[in-house]
């Protein structure tokens, strides 16, 4: 009985590490996602809550599990609000998500990302953000590979309209 305390212990301590180390970068990828701060830090909550359920079956790998939870209950949510209103990003800490690159450029690049649809914000994090190819993006979100191809374009277009001064930073990989 008392090795089976130590490693329920164990996995706690660990599970405790996992959330500590790794919530400020789910927390930006889920900003990313929702748009907002206040949604990114629930739905990073909800995915460390399924994270503790499973953690027995998951604690060789939490980090993929985490991430794909996140993508699949945001698809969730944009899959059942399709009939409202696309929300803008709100105010947001640009510069503690990232410490590289030109300011303005980042700025930019922020305000163009608020303007896009959420279902574009989500396939272009998905694909370039967290760098998954066109197949992976397809399995993460349910969708066919030709709906990820268009979206990505579709989203990078309105991109080039949206900040013609990001231009250089949009290419469109198809």
């Amino acid at each position: 009985m008392g090795s089976r305390q130590a490693r329920r212990e164990e996995q706690h301590a660990a599970f405790e590490a996992f959330v500590l180390a790794r919530t400020p970068a789910l927390t930006r990828t889920a900003y990313l996602l929702t748009g907002d701060v206040h949604l990114a830090e629930d739905l990073v909550q909800s995915a460390l809550l399924k994270a503790a359920e499973h953690w027995h079956r998951i604690e060789t790998s939490p980090e993929a599990y985490v991430r794909r939870t996140l993508y699949t209950q945001q698809v969730s949510v944009w899959r059942r609000r399709r009939d409202v209103r696309e929300q803008a990003l709100g105010a947001y800490d640009a510069a503690a998500a990232t410490d590289a690159g030109d300011p303005d450029l980042r700025l930019s690049l922020v305000e163009a990302l608020r303007r896009l649809t959420t279902r574009q914000r989500t396939v272009l994090v998905l694909r370039f953000f967290e760098d998954l190819t066109e197949p992976q993006v397809a399995d993460v979100l349910g969708v066919s590979r030709g709906t990820v191809k268009s979206t990505v374009h579709r989203a990078l277009a309105r991109l080039r309209v949206l900040a013609p001064d990001l231009a250089d930073l949009v290419e469109d990989p198809a």
